[in-house]
């Protein structure tokens, strides 16, 4: 039992053993509130629910770092959290202590992200907050997490044609801006909606590409590379159990690749899609030195013309949507700046998002998307895999090419005996 006693300064000190049988104590200004704080105490105490009053004045920086060298989880997740904590979270709330940390300011903080970050970021930061609180809630150094019911930005998805290309896009346009020693990887998101992890993880074993084109093509997704701190490494299992699967290829697809082998000797180079040194690529030299050219080349993103002899005008928008232009005396460099300076533009992983789109707008059952796109549900397949295509108008008027009333008159063009009356109509 807790008891009371009066110290020589005229206050009183409410002391009580914690589960552990530690001694501990704290002075108040009257008697009264020393009752009240030791009765809630000796409550929580026999409730399991005790929090040491001194336990919140740990600072947050120090108990982030031992919970981020606690966590066993993959190694990007654990690289992904560091580069977060350091930019955004520690700056913040590093010297305050976790007891401090109120709803308040996680909403004030939350809400002053939104406003220089995207929604997706700003719920990021707010989830690996959340995430570390919760865990000072488990380790007794606070009574409830500050972070629930905190409101984040609305998160809204982008107009499907911002993401969206046609089959004969990829073809036609994208593919032939590509450079040929890359045109293969791009083609295998295309045409069969690899992860860029599962494209750089392809062996030559993987690819079943037989010689008789009438015989059916695929390849088998078993591993992945995975990129930490700017340096690929394979893991030898994808994403999920069910990304581990066999993908049908396409004949787009199966050119490239057969191309591609007859390019790099097959025999003596394991991986499919290397750089050309023989290494695995690494996704921001991909981007910038041959995704976003290839966008530009193809008038998907800005635009570069030829004004006169050595002469090219670069055009491009910025993120608030001002058009931007100015000269140059190669296309290359045209082409490269726009690549650098324009704002938005495909992302190389909506060639995924393209991919379930077309299976599904072309009547493929969505199990069997789902089966060929590696996802755990069928969901994740229709929510954030699908787009309305680019021609859904014709896609649509296609359901009522024949006549709409067909199913509904009978063969001299009068209504089908069995068929109700509409409401109102005489009898």
């Amino acid at each position: 039992m807790g008891h009371i006693v009066k110290t020589p300064a005229g206050t009183f000190r409410a002391n009580w053993r914690d589960p552990s049988g530690r001694q501990k104590a704290k002075t108040f200004r009257t008697r009264k509130e020393a009752a009240a704080q030791l009765a809630a105490t000796e409550t929580t105490v026999a409730q399991g629910t005790y929090v040491d009053p001194t336990a919140g004045k740990t600072r947050f920086g120090a108990y982030a770092e031992r919970w981020l060298a606690s966590r066993s989880v993959e190694a990007t997740t654990l690289a992904a959290w560091n580069s977060r904590l350091r930019a955004r979270l520690l700056p913040q709330w590093a010297s305050w202590p976790v007891g401090r940390i109120d709803h308040l300011a996680v909403q004030e903080w939350v809400t002053r992200l939104g406003r220089e970050l995207s929604p997706a970021t700003v719920a990021s930061c707010h989830s690996l907050l959340s995430s570390v609180m919760a865990s000072a809630v488990r380790s007794r150094l606070i009574a409830f997490n500050p972070c629930e019911g905190v409101r984040l930005p609305a998160q809204r998805k982008r107009a499907s044609g911002q993401l969206m290309l046609t089959l004969d896009q990829v073809t036609e346009l994208l593919l032939p801006s590509t450079p040929e020693w890359h045109r293969p990887v791009v083609a295998a998101a295309a045409g069969a909606g690899l992860r860029w992890g599962e494209c750089l993880g392809l062996r030559w074993a993987d690819l079943d590409l037989p010689d008789d084109e009438d015989q059916d093509a695929t390849l088998t997704v078993r591993r992945v590379v995975i990129e930490v701190n700017g340096h690929p490494a394979d893991k030898p299992y994808p994403k999920t159990a069910q990304s581990r699967r066999v993908v049908p290829v396409p004949s787009f697809l199966r050119a490239e690749l057969v191309r591609h082998r007859d390019r790099v000797d097959a025999d003596a180079a394991d991986r499919v899609f290397t750089n050309r040194s023989g290494d695995p690529m690494l996704r921001s030299n991909f981007r910038r030195q041959v995704w976003r050219p290839a966008l530009v080349r193809a008038g998907l993103l800005g635009a570069v013309t030829e004004t006169g002899p050595d002469r090219f005008r670069a055009t491009w928008r910025d993120k608030e949507g001002a058009e931007w232009s100015a000269e140059f005396t190669t296309e290359r460099d045209a082409v490269a700046h726009v690549a650098v300076k324009a704002a938005g533009g495909l992302r190389f992983h909506d060639l995924r998002h393209g991919y379930a789109t077309w299976l599904i707008s072309n009547g493929v059952p969505v199990n069997v998307v789902q089966a060929v796109m590696g996802h755990e549900q069928a969901s994740t397949t229709l929510n954030r895999y699908t787009h309305t295509p680019a021609d859904f108008h014709r896609l649509g008027r296609g359901v009522f090419a024949d006549s709409a009333d067909d199913s509904l008159t009978t063969d001299d063009g009068r209504r089908s005996d069995n068929e109700e009356p509409a409401e109102g109509d005489a009898s």
